[in-house]
Formats: structure tokens, sequence, C-alpha cells
């Protein structure tokens, strides 16, 4: 039985309000040297079982029938979807149930032995129908090596090579049509070795890790933001003040504007001015219009995938916050700041001191344990694909699997969304 006949199964043993992801999906995404995203690689555990047990065909094949319900559009943006790939998965081509343009199959160096010419006769085949591979933790002389010349990409962990290493590869790959991708790529001193070196494409962290000058003010271009941030967190809500500021700031009140008019808030009639909107959409949803576009102007100099990472984590907190006994409206706030030291470049203390949060949410700011942070801590989990920790952290707080993949998606469909509406 293939993949596409699997999926057709579980579809009709599935009831239509049963169709929620049974596992586990996470993204990192991969940048060009610009930073632009140009793709994603896909994380997938199939459910709470396989996080704790080896992975066996069966649940890699649930998490792949999950990611095809869901889409993979939505998971990646329409943007390369890089998906992990077993020998098994390749040898039976029940990766061709994945869409051909936009699916990049990872080949770990585990795939096969040397002298592997099963693998490589089905990776060739493969390469015929459009699919695209990557490397995966390449090294040269390693079993995966036959395949170089039908790689689209050969991804090397900057961590665990050594510039030698990293030189050979480049030596090896020349001549072929492989890109180069930097894995692994923790900060921006790393970012910047790594573009040095040769490479085209980047994953890692360091989009998120800020390059922190200890005695850097916030510009003053930035003041009137991190006022009406301020002003944002405040309970209640000072909606005067507020209005005072969006209207005094011609790019901030211009892209509300623009974002107010747009499908994502559904209003049915031309937003003509902010305190139209107010008006339209009440105050609750004007609180959070009025902080996704702040956010989006403050990291307007930062990749695009910064902001739409804060407006995830925001969102999913907002979305658990009821079923862990947590305000919805600070939630959504803690996971929108949660990434201003790396908008600002500005280390994250001095910042807080600006903003009328309580203690408690300051202290999950810092990184410190605080029951205020757990929703943080737990899409950060998500993040780095880390899910032992995940699971753990969801069945204390009494999450089920349903609602920490739904809500993980839902809020990546609507970041994505606002982002796009920005």
């Amino acid at each position: 039985m293939n993949l596409g006949q699997v999926i057709s199964r579980n579809a009709e043993a599935r009831t239509p309000t049963d169709l929620s992801p049974r596992g586990l999906v996470s993204r990192q995404p991969i940048f060009s040297g610009n930073r632009d995203v140009v793709g994603y690689e896909l994380l997938f555990k199939a459910g709470w079982h396989s996080c704790f047990f080896p992975e066996s065909p069966d649940a890699n094949e649930q998490a792949w029938i999950d990611c095809l319900h869901t889409g993979i559009e939505t998971l990646t943006a329409k943007r390369l979807a890089f998906i992990k790939s077993t020998r098994e998965d390749l040898v039976t081509k029940i990766v061709t149930a994945l869409p051909v343009k936009t699916t990049v199959l990872e080949v770990p160096p585990s795939s096969g032995s040397n002298g592997d010419d099963e693998l490589v006769a089905v990776c060739t085949e493969l390469r015929e129908m459009g699919y695209l591979f990557a490397l995966d933790d390449f090294l040269p002389g390693t079993a995966t090596t036959p395949l170089l010349q039908i790689a689209g990409y050969v991804k090397v962990n900057l961590r665990s090579t050594d510039p030698a290493i990293r030189r050979e590869v480049k030596r090896i790959t020349r001549g072929t049509k492989a890109i180069l991708v930097s894995t692994m790529v923790e900060d921006h001193l790393e970012f910047a070795m790594a573009r040095a070196e040769g490479f085209e494409l980047f994953q890692g962290r360091f989009f998120r890790n800020p390059m922190l000058i200890a005695d850097r003010a916030v510009p003053p271009s930035r003041m009137a933001y991190l006022r009406l941030m301020m002003e944002l967190a405040r309970n209640p809500i000072n909606l005067d003040e507020v209005m005072r500021i969006v209207q005094s700031e011609p790019t901030l009140c211009y892209r509300l504007l623009v974002m107010a008019n747009s499908p994502l808030w559904g209003v049915r009639s031309e937003v003509t001015s902010p305190r139209h909107a107010l008006n339209l959409i009440g105050e609750n949803r004007f609180r959070t219009l009025v902080s996704v576009a702040t956010s989006c102007v403050l990291g307007q100099s930062q990749p695009s995938a910064l902001i739409s990472l804060s407006l995830k984590r925001a969102h999913f907190g907002e979305i658990l916050a009821p079923i862990v006994n947590q305000n919805p409206s600070e939630q959504f706030m803690l996971g929108l700041l949660s990434l201003l030291d790396a908008m600002l470049e500005t280390p994250m203390e001095p910042l807080l001191k600006t903003l009328s949060l309580r203690p408690e949410a300051k202290a999950a700011l810092m990184g410190e344990s605080s029951p205020v942070g757990v929703l943080l801590g737990l899409i950060q989990s998500l993040e780095s694909g880390d899910w032992e920790s995940c699971v753990t952290t969801a069945r204390t707080l009494g999450i089920s699997e349903e609602q920490l993949a739904g809500a993980y998606i839902e809020s990546m469909k609507w970041a994505t969304q606002a982002v796009a509406s920005s």
C-alpha cells in the first residue's frame, strides 16, 4: 500500500470533526545571504508515544499523513519544504505522495552504505520525476557521496566540522549544481563566517539571537513605538494615549490602516482611521491590531521570519491561555515581546524597564522560571524540536496533543497572514 492509499484509508476512518493534527510538527527557516527565507525544514513527531520510544515506520507514516492533511503549503508559506527521508521512505517511494515542485528530500548519512546501488538508482529516478535532494550532515567520503551529482543542496553542520573539512566539501561540490547550506548557525558571527566561507544558505537560530550592543540606547526613531508597547501592556489600556501615539506616527498609522483593511480582521467596510478601526472591531482586537502593526514597524530592518516568529508566539499563547488559567492578552503580549531584544539589537533588561509589565512577566522574558512564562517555554521547545520537553510540559499543564498541535498550526497560519497583510 502506498502513502496515497494510506492517506485515503485514514481519512475515511476519521470523522470530519476528527481531522485535527494528531502529531507534532515544527519548522525551522532556511535563509539566503540576505536573510530572506527560502524554505523551511519540517520536523515531525507522530504523537505522544513516539516522543518516548524509537520512531517506527508506522509512526513516520502517520506524521506525514498529518502533514499532508494540514497542507505543506500552510506549513511553509508556499516556500520549499525540506523533509528528512529514511532509506525506506526513498526505496519504497512513499515520498512520492509529497508535492514535486516544493519538496526537498533530505538524505542523512545513515540512509545507506557505501556502494548502495539501489539507493542511488531510486534517488536518480526520483530526481528525474522532479524531486530535489539535500544531503544532510554531509561529510566527504560518506555513504551519500555518490548522490552529489543529483543533489540540489549539501548541508554541512557548522559546529561539528572544522574549516578544513568545509573547504574539502566546497572543493568536491565544485562543478556540481549543489547549493551549500550551513546548518547550526547560532549567532551573527557564525553567520558572517559561513558567508565568508562560501555558503549560500543558512539554517540556525542566528536570526533570533541578537547581536547586542551592551550600552546601546534605543534609537530615537523607535522610542515612540516602545512607548506604544508600554501603553499596550497596561491593564486597563489607556485608549486615548494609544490613539494619540498612533496618530502622531504616520508610518505606523498607514501600516495599521493597511492591515485593518485586510481579510485577516474580517472588517466588511473600508477602515478610514484608527478610531474607525476601534469602533468596528472592538477594544480587544484593536489592541491586537496595534500590537501587530507596531511589531512589524519595530522589526522592519530585521528578517521577516523574526516578526513572524514573535507573532506566532503571541497567538499561540493567546490560544492556550484559557486552558492554563492565564490571561490571553498578557500571553499575547509576552510572545510579542519575547524577541524585542533581537528586533532592536538591545539587551532585554533595559528594555523591560520601560514596559509596564508585572514582575512575573518580566522574569519570563528574561528567561527565568515563572508560571506566566510556561506557554512561552512550551512553544520554544516546539520551535527547537525538543519533543520530550514539549510533551512533558504539555501533559503537566493539561494540554492535549490535539490542542498543542492545533494551536501551533493555527498560530503559524495567523502569523503568516498577519505579516502578509502588513
